[in-house]
């Protein structure tokens, strides 16, 4: 999945030269928190809910009042993502750099915008959470054939497989979530087991404190 998948378009701007007032009355209106400040064409800065707050706090010594301009509190130079990114990129940079958005930007052309929100609805439709399924976590070997083998068992059952999320738990260990297209997985499990998988979930036995 890429950028260009889940990005927001047309994009919210505002422009350097407008008041904070202006920018809250825009962002209330239209239900966002992240304004790209744009001028001539080109994008400038970012501005955010919590910048307008922070500026505009009585609680700072020096605080802006509503009809200072956007230019005085935007952030700059702004971060951005190109559309043919990897969602995952994105998803990487702004925990980095503790972001809650990224503008697109292709060329010099702003053509999008992604949040946090834009990911986890990304997320939830890479891990196939938005159909029906069963859900089994499974460890397997790092090393090359296992996840194979692994998929060659439902196949063997006839089982689609909707999505493979794997992560490494140790060095020479990978975790595997599995969403397929059954609910009845305790069966499988165990079957799994049988065949001398670790299966992680559903366990053999309920939990309990």
């Amino acid at each position: 999945m890429l950028v260009k998948d889940i990005m927001k378009r047309p994009v919210i701007t505002i422009g350097p030269q407008a008041t904070l007032r202006e920018a809250h009355q825009l962002m209330w209106e239209r239900g966002i928190r992240h304004l790209p400040v744009v001028d001539e064409g080109r994008l400038v800065g970012i501005l955010t809910d919590r910048d307008i707050r922070l500026a505009t706090s009585v609680l700072k010594p020096n605080p802006l009042s509503c009809d200072a301009k956007v230019y005085e509190v935007m952030k700059r130079p702004v971060l951005t993502a190109d559309p043919l990114d990897p969602v995952e990129d994105a998803a990487r940079l702004m925990r980095e750099e503790k972001v809650g958005c990224l503008p697109v930007v292709e060329g010099r052309e702003l053509v999008g915008i992604i949040t946090g929100i834009d990911l986890l609805d990304a997320l939830i439709v890479l891990t196939g959470a938005t159909r029906p399924a069963g859900r089994l976590e499974v460890l397997l070997p790092d090393r090359p054939g296992e996840l194979a083998r692994l998929t060659a068992f439902f196949a063997e059952k006839r089982i689609n497989i909707h999505s493979v999320l794997t992560y490494p738990i140790a060095d020479d260990k990978v975790m595997n979530v599995l969403r397929v297209e059954t609910l009845e997985v305790r069966p499988l499990a165990e079957e799994l087991r049988a065949r001398g998988f670790e299966v992680v979930w559903p366990p053999e036995k309920p939990w309990s404190r």
